[in-house]
Parts: C-alpha cells; sequence; structure tokens
C-alpha cells in the first residue's frame, strides 16, 4: 500500500501569527461600527464637557470662562432645590422599586398555570410609553381620579397629590416604581431560577422556615442582582425628566423640579447651554459617587 501523505502540522509560531491575523481582521470589520459609536457616544459626552467651561449661547460669541459656571452652580439655590428634590425621589423611588421587584420575582419564581401571563402583565409597563401613561395618572392623582377616591374611602385626604407640594413627590415615586419595577423583576427572577434547588430543599429538610431560608440561602445570591438593580435604578432616577414634564412641569412651587429639568429649562428654555452642561456634569459626578458608594456597600464579594 502507498504510505499516506502526512500533512505537517504548523508549529505554534505560526498558529500565533494565524491567530493575529484574524484578530486584526475582526477588528477591521467592526472599526465603522466601533468609530459610530464612539463619536455619537462619547463625543456628545465630551461636547459637553467642554461647553461647561464657556459661556456658549446659540448665535453668540462663545468665550472660555473657566471655573465661573461651576462658581454660579455653587451659589444658586435653585440648583441644591433641584439637587434636593432629585435626592428625595430616589430615595423614595428606589428602595421601594426594587422591594416590590423582589416581593414580583418570588410571586412568579415557581411555574403554574398562568404564571407566564402575569409575568408578561407585570413587564408590560416597561414597555409602555412613559408620557402616554403620565397622561392618565395625571387623572389618576386628580380630585376626580380614583386614588382621591380611595384616600377619601380610607379617611385620609382626599386632594391631589400633583398640587400638594408634600405629596407630590411620593405621587412621582409611585409612577417611577409602576415603570420600572417589572425590569428589576425580570433581573431577579432570572437569578433566582439559576439558583440551586437543592440547598433550599436541604434547608427545608433541616427545619429552615421560608424567611430563614431567604435571608440565609437566597438573598445572598442575590446580592450582584440587587448591586446591579441598585445601580440601574438610581441612575435612572437621578435622570428623572419624563413624568415630572408631563405630570406637574416641576410645580408646585418647584417641589417637584429635579436636576434635569433644570437642565431643560436652562439649556432649551434660556439657551445657557454652557452653564446647563455644568449642571450635567455636576449631575454625571454625583451619580459616579453614588455607584461607587453602593459598590462599596453591596457589590464587594468575598
Amino acid at each position: 500500500m502507498a504510505a499516506v501523505a502526512e500533512h505537517p502540522r504548523p508549529d505554534r509560531t505560526v498558529r500565533g501569527s494565524l491567530r493575529r491575523k484574524e484578530a486584526w481582521a475582526g477588528l477591521l470589520f467592526v472599526l465603522p461600527c466601533l468609530v459610530l459609536f464612539a463619536v455619537f457616544r462619547f463625543g456628545p459626552g465630551l461636547g459637553g464637557l467642554l461647553l461647561a467651561f464657556t459661556d456658549y449661547v446659540p448665535g453668540d460669541v462663545t468665550h472660555f470662562t473657566g471655573l465661573e459656571n461651576f462658581r454660579r452652580l455653587v451659589a444658586d439655590p435653585l440648583f441644591w432645590s433641584a439637587l434636593k428634590v432629585t435626592v428625595v425621589y430616589t430615595v423614595l423611588a428606589v428602595p421601594v422599586g426594587i422591594g416590590a421587584s423582589l416581593g414580583l420575582a418570588l410571586l412568579t419564581r415557581r411555574a403554574f398555570r398562568g404564571s407566564k401571563l402575569f409575568r408578561s402583565v407585570f413587564f408590560l409597563p416597561v414597555v409602555t410609553s412613559l408620557v402616554l401613561a403620565s397622561t392618565v395618572f395625571v387623572w389618576i392623582f386628580s380630585t376626580e381620579g380614583p386614588w382621591s377616591a380611595v384616600m377619601g374611602f380610607l379617611g385620609l385626604p382626599d386632594q391631589s397629590w400633583l398640587s400638594d407640594s408634600v405629596l407630590v413627590l411620593p405621587a412621582l415615586a409611585l409612577v417611577g416604581i409602576w415603570s420600572r419595577c417589572g425590569y428589576g423583576m425580570l433581573i431577579l427572577l432570572a437569578r433566582l431560577q439559576d439558583l440551586p434547588a437543592e440547598l433550599e430543599e436541604a434547608a427545608l429538610v433541616d427545619g429552615a422556615g421560608p424567611v430563614q431560608r431567604f435571608r440565609h440561602i437566597v438573598a445572598p445570591q442575590l446580592r450582584p442582582a440587587f448591586f446591579f438593580l441598585a445601580v440601574i435604578e438610581t441612575t435612572n432616577s437621578f435622570q428623572v425628566f419624563d413624568a415630572v414634564y408631563m405630570m406637574t412641569g416641576g410645580g408646585p412651587a418647584n417641589a417637584s423640579y429635579s436636576l434635569v429639568f433644570q437642565l431643560y429649562d436652562t439649556g432649551f428654555k434660556y439657551f445657557d447651554l454652557g452653564y446647563a452642561s455644568a449642571i450635567g456634569c455636576a449631575l454625571f459626578v454625583l451619580t459616579v459617587v453614588v455607584a461607587l458608594v453602593q459598590r462599596a456597600v453591596l457589590g464587594k464579594e468575598k
């Protein structure tokens, strides 16, 4: 029989060279999309940072002003009021929203008849236009709406929450929780379904109750998901605008005047884009600082 010719295998150097060529070819393939992503994702942020050091007004001569916009920011009482409103809204919306997401995830964790329907219904507000939903919530929180009727039935004041400077932020927080808790439910539900059932079954055999099983087995393994949700929902709450614009316009008496609403007013109503960019930079720094604190509290793993 004729000897079968053996093809020599390429040595390690040749294989490494081939891999590098494939990597460069792949990079060249995605380079146009990567450049477009960088330009349109980071370009506006860099432009806003540069504008924060100028007195840019459309149609006028632009001058470099250094830190003047930030000095003006520190001395602006409206900025501190908007910052307070944003922080209070976040404190109201984020913990309750994550708690509601956890409750929905635990409720629909086990497969039962109609469980997929319930999950879809709970997730529906996430894909519903908040602008459209806000017009409905304006009626719900009005004096003739169902919310006031329920408050009156319970013996509580039945005035419109949106016209009360104390109750307007809880009303907006309820709208934010309604629109976002389905997203948190989806994240926590995915994590819950990945947990090994053997741990809970062993704890059940040892006589652990539902609260003990959740506290010692389920909750520790949900910590990464809680950290992710805390960062995402806090960032989303710091950027609240749609519901404020549609439902209150920042009122009454600036009680719902958030940082993003001030940025919008300053930049697109008064066209003071330099100062508006400084507000955006302050909001970015605040978001990063809070995310780092959340990382220190929730994100560290052993």
